[in-house]
């Protein structure tokens, strides 16, 4: 299947939670309403006619404009059908300000949809801050439990000293 059809089955078949597609660049993406992101990418896996069993990745960004202060979150989810020998990116855009703890964005865990993404998402909510509403296990996976804030963010300010070392 082609990015195009790709995304036409999804309109078809989430018409109101689809929002956006760019299918035109080097790396062919459609932007999902994060509250169903895990029925999307249920369906991406299971039907027939796509198979994307395989999640390559899955990460967090960070949009922040310095000037204005006013940004994004992202979860970028890639994944391919071995089988059918397509692959496409999926988005899920959220505010930087969330409902999450400590005021995270949240987005829904797909770590019930492909194992890998247990890792990946953790990965994500250590480094860019995204809480996982639904993962089994969200904890730090890179930085130590007691690290402060969330590294890959554009606000992180990189602290002077850990636990009395100098860090930088």
């Amino acid at each position: 299947m082609t990015p195009q059809q790709i995304h036409e089955l999804l309109v078809e078949t989430f018409k109101d939670s689809i929002e956006s597609a760019n299918l035109e660049s080097l790396e062919p993406h459609i932007q999902v309403k994060s509250a169903a992101i895990a029925d999307v990418c249920r369906f991406l896996k299971s039907d027939h006619r796509l198979q994307m069993t395989h999640l390559n990745n899955l990460c967090g960004v960070d949009y922040l404009d310095p000037k204005t202060g006013v940004g994004r979150v992202e979860v970028v989810y890639h994944m391919q059908s071995y089988p059918l020998r397509h692959r496409i990116c999926i988005k899920a855009a959220l505010p930087r300000l969330g409902d999450g703890p400590n005021g995270l964005p949240t987005c829904p865990t797909v770590s019930n949809v492909w194992d890998v993404a247990n890792w990946h998402e953790r990965e994500a909510f250590d480094l860019v801050g995204v809480h996982f509403e639904g993962h089994p296990k969200l904890t730090r996976i890179l930085c130590d439990e007691g690290w402060e804030g969330h590294p890959l963010r554009k606000d992180y300010i990189f602290p002077t000293h850990y636990q009395g070392v100098r860090a930088n």
